[in-house]
């Protein structure tokens, strides 16, 4: 299957660079996949599609503020150091630019040598190290928090105000090098009209890390490789799935995240979701059998992004597509401070 397949065009200027005022006010997109409808709204919306004994599942990872500025040690020269994943013993899964001044044994330091960060080795991704890092304390969080940025993605050239809304309101589990952008939207105020409703409200933990930022460079989308994301599913949210189902009511996954953990322990166990953990480099592109997720809400995600063809997978690649073409004529937001879509 061909990469440009999935491709469209997008306008600049559509690509939301700040976050909406009010989380909750977003547009929404729903697209009914038995009848190929679609249909326009706004965020709350989300309630009539919603009904008691339902499952929501949303993704309580956080988002490390795990952009480091510093200085090479000896030359004073910039470096940008992107944390995606901690590997035990203080060493870091990284992203360096430039990395060509990046050897192995080369130091740079942070916040004046409060982080002392030792390069390693490459790994396979592009400007890929591996660093350890020595630091003041015992607590290298409190430092990311302190010296740190959040690592936005590369198509929003905006500063942002306040780094709390690339959280979302649910997050809880450091980790994430991205974050997870179909949370965005909600509010305190409306997941508790959510569980008035009946509603179930459950967590999955998904670490996004490189895959974010890592675009398909093959031609043939069978040859693109993901890369690994740590997930946990835990006994409470495999109870109220395993619930919903048996009773005939849906499950909701909201976001990308979220239905690749779902569908990895599905995977994993014959059909079957069980509490589990691991990693998962779970690829899902058209023609993937889903066994879990009965509706997925979702943002516009890039063209020829391994996102676009998950939720290609969920519909189907020509009403995505024509969706898409529909959201751009319409002049939705796109991407991780954009709108919403939600798929039936």
């Amino acid at each position: 299957m061909d990469v440009s397949l999935y491709d469209y065009h997008l306008p600049k200027e559509l690509i939301a660079q700040t976050p909406i005022k009010d989380r909750d006010r977003s547009r929404l997109l729903v697209v009914d996949r038995r009848t190929s409808r679609l249909k326009h709204g706004h965020f709350p919306d989300l309630l009539e599609y919603l009904n008691a004994g339902d499952v929501l599942v949303l993704n309580d990872s956080r988002v490390r503020p795990a952009r480091l500025i510093g200085e090479k040690e000896g030359t004073g020269a910039r470096i940008e150091l992107l944390l995606l994943n901690p590997l035990g013993g203080d060493h870091w899964e990284t992203l360096v630019r430039p990395a060509k001044r990046i050897k192995p044994g080369t130091v740079v330091l942070f916040g004046g040598g409060r982080i002392k960060a030792i390069a390693e080795e490459k790994t396979e991704a592009a400007g890929g190290r591996i660093f350890q890092l020595q630091y003041e304390g015992n607590d290298i969080e409190k430092l990311f928090e302190e010296l740190g940025q959040m690592p936005l993605p590369p198509y929003i050239h905006e500063q942002l105000d306040d780094p709390e809304r690339y959280q979302t309101v649910f997050s809880r589990v450091i980790g994430s090098a991205a974050a997870p952008t179909a949370g965005l939207h909600f509010t305190p105020e409306l997941l508790e009209k959510i569980t008035e409703k009946g509603v179930k409200v459950a967590f999955i933990t998904l670490h996004v890390g490189i895959g974010t930022f890592r675009p398909v460079t093959v031609e043939r989308v069978e040859d693109h490789k993901m890369h690994a994301e740590y997930y946990e599913l835990d006994e409470g949210t495999a109870r109220e799935i395993i619930a919903a189902k048996s009773r005939g009511n849906k499950v909701f996954a909201v976001g990308t995240t979220c239905i690749r953990t779902l569908e990895t322990v599905a995977q994993k166990f014959a059909g079957e979701i069980r509490a589990d953990s691991g990693w998962t480099d779970i690829f899902i592109y058209p023609g993937f059998t889903f066994r879990v997720a009965d509706a997925l809400l979702t943002n516009f995600h890039l063209p020829q992004s391994t996102l676009l063809m998950l939720v290609s997978a969920f519909a189907s690649r020509k009403l995505i597509l024509s969706a898409y073409e529909e959201a751009v004529r319409q002049r939705y937001r796109f991407f991780s401070f954009g709108d919403a879509m939600l798929i039936l």
